[in-house]
């Protein structure tokens, strides 16, 4: 299991080679593992707009709905589209040679994609497309230039045009996003588009660690009883050595 994630681990970072540096400032997503509602949402956007390209070949469906608090039946019902078992993995059925030649590289494993590069990367990943005629799919992001994906998001978000500034790195005059503003197509509000994103991230977030809540209350179940243990032997020592002086 350590080799398999390892794997999906490195295959991740080419894909996200080309991706912005430190300086693209990036925004906060706030995300919050323990809002299931939330977390909810965001594995309905995912199963719903992401899938039929990412996998989360390391991700099984029951694992998920267990903890995130979806009943089996219901999850199995409504977020189960291609008649996999529950126990599954995540997975689509898009062959990687055909993607490859679609997309130019083959769309990676999302499993890990917030622990390689940050929930604040993700979100403000998703919240960076707009028109681009130039491109194949006719959209670019300002956070990773040259993205070889739709902006599958666009229905809700509405049609996103970028407002360039000209400004200098390393001595060079460069044009980059400054603002970037939507058309009021989409099927959702400004805010309910924020947070249909925040949502998303928060899911990814957690698929990237399914475990952190677990192992944050054992590690203070952990530190707490070291303090405990520390105060105990030290009284002790006290207590060996009150004789000697």
């Amino acid at each position: 299991m350590m080799k398999k994630l390892l794997i999906g681990l490195f295959a991740l970072l080419p894909t996200f080679a080309m991706a912005a540096g430190p300086s693209v400032p990036l925004l906060e997503a706030n995300n919050d593992l323990t809002d299931n509602a939330s977390l909810q949402r965001g594995a309905k956007l995912f199963m719903n707009y992401c899938l039929g390209c990412h996998q989360m070949q390391y991700q099984r469906y029951e694992r998920t709905f267990r903890d995130i608090g979806i009943p089996v039946e219901i999850g199995k019902e409504t977020l189960i589209f291609d008649g996999s078992k529950v126990g599954g993995h995540i997975l689509n059925a898009m062959d990687t040679d055909d993607a490859a030649k679609w997309f130019g590289a083959a769309p990676p494993d999302l499993t890990l994609v917030s622990r390689v590069r940050g929930a604040d990367w993700v979100y403000t990943y998703l919240k960076s497309f707009y028109v681009d005629e130039s491109r194949p799919f006719g959209v670019n992001n300002s956070v990773f230039p040259l993205v070889g994906m739709p902006h599958v998001l666009q229905e809700l978000q509405g049609v996103p045009t970028a407002e360039f500034e000209e400004v200098e790195e390393h001595g060079v005059k460069v044009q980059k996003v400054k603002s970037i503003t939507t058309d009021g197509s989409g099927e959702l509000s400004a805010d309910e588009y924020d947070q249909a994103v925040r949502d998303l991230t928060n899911f990814l977030a957690y698929v990237g660690e399914p475990s952190r809540l677990q192992s944050e209350a054992i590690g203070m179940r952990v530190l707490g009883f070291l303090v405990i243990f520390f105060i105990l032997a030290f009284l002790l020592k006290k207590e060996y050595w009150r004789d000697v002086h």
